[in-house]
């Protein structure tokens, strides 16, 4: 089989339960997150929640966020699997990042593979 540019998995091998996510690792979190349900320590959570950046009444970008996730004790974080940082797309990610936090009021943290 012949191997992603961008080395991105087959969707095979990024496919959980219908759901066919960006990188083996975001599919990885899902699953973690499930453990955690059935542990009873996470209620809840929403993937790919979108946030518009609209300045001056002008849509610059649509930033989706891979996990929003709702915790038994009332807490809610917002969570960004990331696999590598560095490159274009990495600091494409950093400027949203910095706009939704400080447009919505949000802390959004960056999970990598030694995160769980």
């Amino acid at each position: 089989m012949k191997r992603n540019k961008y080395g991105v998995s087959p969707k095979s091998e990024r496919t959980y339960k219908g759901t066919v996510y960006a990188s083996k690792l975001e599919m990885q979190y899902r699953q973690h997150l499930d453990l955690k349900i059935k542990a009873n320590l996470v209620k809840s959570y929403t993937e790919q929640v979108p946030f518009r950046i609209v300045i001056n009444e002008r849509k610059i970008c649509v930033y989706k966020l891979d996990f929003e996730v709702y915790y038994t004790d009332g807490r809610v974080e917002y969570i960004d699997v990331k696999g590598m940082r560095k490159g274009a797309a990495y600091a494409m990610f950093r400027l949203k990042k910095k706009l939704v936090e400080a447009m919505f009021g949000v802390t959004i943290k960056e999970v990598t593979r030694k995160d769980f």
